[in-house]
């Protein structure tokens, strides 16, 4: 296959993608059909089975893109080189919990979509947790290294701090307060997790 081809075959599944997650976040999943996501992107249903063996290929693959652009957001949150390591938690805390608030703004049907990949692609949801649980153990090492912490197992310190972090990583809790509030409560979180963390002279 040529270099042209390849790059129009990978346009017309971006554009597959492009098409499905607006109408999921619009309609949900299960009241979408392969033949209306196959009417949105101009192309027949046959066709499009070319490309997706099924909704569920497709969801996956929605949810791959949401959960990678979302580490890219908090990897770049992390490291920047003007913060230690007590705010570059801080930083990755409330920039988690902002993608989440802006998802439950933008997506009405995100409860379902949430549901949907957790019982049809549950790899896909430990992939997002190791990776998140990667970054945090980042920002732990380079504490340690900095001095600001003293931490004898940083992978389960990680996965710990990243349990205690749930409300904030979730989007269907959105609801349950406002942005500001949930930002005091994200700050209060980080000050009692620091207080675990730093090391005592």
């Amino acid at each position: 296959m040529s270099t042209s081809q390849d790059k129009l075959e990978l346009d017309i599944h971006a554009r597959i993608v492009d098409a499905a997650h607006i109408r999921f976040r619009h309609y949900g999943y299960s009241k979408t059909t392969m033949a209306e996501i196959a009417a949105d992107t101009g192309m027949s249903a046959a066709n499009l089975y070319r490309y997706f063996n099924s909704k569920r290929d497709i969801i996956a693959e929605c949810a791959n893109r949401c959960m990678c652009e979302r580490i890219d957001r908090l990897r770049t949150a992390i490291r920047k080189p003007e913060l230690n390591a007590i705010e570059r938690l801080k930083s990755y805390v409330l920039t988690d919990l902002n993608m989440s608030h802006e998802m439950a703004e933008s997506d009405k049907k995100i409860s379902e979509l949430v549901n949907t990949i957790t019982q049809e692609r549950a790899d896909m949801i430990y992939r997002k947790i190791e990776a998140e649980n990667s970054l945090i153990a980042e920002i732990l090492s380079y504490g340690n290294e900095t001095g600001e912490f003293d931490i004898n197992d940083i992978n389960a310190t990680a996965d710990t701090i990243h349990t205690s972090l749930v409300a904030f990583n979730v989007p269907i809790f959105m609801s349950l307060y406002s942005l500001e509030e949930f930002k005091e409560k994200a700050t209060s979180m980080v000050e009692l997790l620091v207080n675990g963390l730093v090391k005592r002279h």
